[in-house]
């Protein structure tokens, strides 16, 4: 083996251990030796990408697609950042357009379909986003994570029978699939069967608890003091309803309540005070913090998404029940 070849397998294999920073180093040294191999440049914006370095990730793939114009995975990676965390549907669409002509199985294609139906349903193009499901193989696919990406667009795009077929194959594939646990839990809860939706939910919140956070994960105080920032720039119609919250700051939602109805994913909740006995004196926000980090995608959108998630829930606990409405969506066994 060339000494080329030999830091990049190490340094894909550090990024297999989780060890993104040793990767990089492999990737420099890789660069060092020939600073036009295309394969270096892509490891180093994967390595970006898992740290949330997203401009330079990108910028990593598309050098990498420029020194060589086949490669595909390069291109599926940058589809990936362009539609999240950066929401450039268009770019992302063309770049998904472009990997398809070097796509050569099954699973490929299904890459490079189902990245441009995340990006159309991103515009909010949902016909456009069912157009383009019907060019996906038929499949089977090699792995679990295809079926379940498949899976996971038939739900999205409406077509719950579909879905359910290979979201739980997937599911039963690969049991520790935490995506696939949790799409079962959606579609079991869609059909009604409310136990078997809460069984599914809890398996995929233990899987989520048993990964480790993400390599940009902000500090507890850092995180906390977003929060309060948040408080901060309230609209002052929506912050009276808030003002003397308790505020809990916690990884996940615990499996009691889960199993009461909330989504194991869910960004927040919002209890509000109540009257009769046993009801809290105060207002109390739980604050979910592993999965703010999962919705926003990298470190610079955690305050976007926990405004929006904040004013949703406000609006819902309190507007709406005041206007008639129920409140929150919530599972339930009950």
């Amino acid at each position: 083996m060339d000494q080329l070849s030999a830091h990049l397998d190490r340094g894909w294999d550090l990024v297999q251990k989780g060890d993104s920073a040793s990767a990089k180093s492999c990737a420099e040294r890789a660069l060092a030796v020939d600073d036009r191999n295309p394969e270096a440049h892509h490891l180093l914006g994967y390595v970006a990408q898992l740290d949330g370095e997203f401009e330079e990730a990108l910028e990593h793939f598309r050098h990498a697609i420029e020194l060589d114009e086949s490669y595909f995975e390069a291109m599926v990676h940058a589809a990936e950042i362009l539609i999240h965390p950066m929401g450039a549907f268009d770019d992302a669409i063309r770049m998904c357009d472009d990997a398809l002509d070097y796509a050569e199985s099954d699973d490929e294609v299904a890459d490079c379909i189902l990245l441009k139906v995340d990006a159309l349903l991103g515009k909010g193009e949902m016909n456009e986003a069912r157009r383009a499901m019907v060019m996906l193989p038929d499949g089977p696919f090699s792995s679990a994570s295809t079926t379940f990406l498949v899976g996971r667009a038939f739900y999205e795009t409406g077509d719950l029978d579909k879905a359910a077929e290979l979201i739980e194959r997937a599911a039963s594939e690969d049991p520790q699939h935490a995506d696939a646990q949790y799409y079962l839990g959606l579609v079991r809860d869609d059909r009604g069967d409310l136990r078997g939706a809460s069984e599914a939910f809890l398996r995929a919140r233990a899987l989520d608890l048993s990964l480790p956070p993400v390599a940009w994960a902000p500090e507890p105080e850092a995180f906390a003091e977003t929060v309060r920032a948040v408080f901060a720039k309230l609209d002052v119609l929506l912050a009276r309803y808030v003002r003397e919250l308790e505020v809990f700051i916690v990884d996940m939602p615990g499996a009691e309540v889960v199993v009461d109805g909330l989504d194991p994913r869910a960004l927040l909740l919002l209890d509000r005070p109540r009257a009769e006995e046993g009801g809290p004196e105060r207002g109390r926000l739980f604050v979910y913090q592993r999965n703010v980090e999962r919705a926003a995608g990298g470190v610079d959108a955690i305050e976007e998404h926990l405004q929006k998630a904040l004013e949703r829930e406000i609006t819902a606990v309190f507007l709406d029940q005041s206007a008639g409405g129920e409140g929150p969506k919530k599972h339930s066994l009950n």
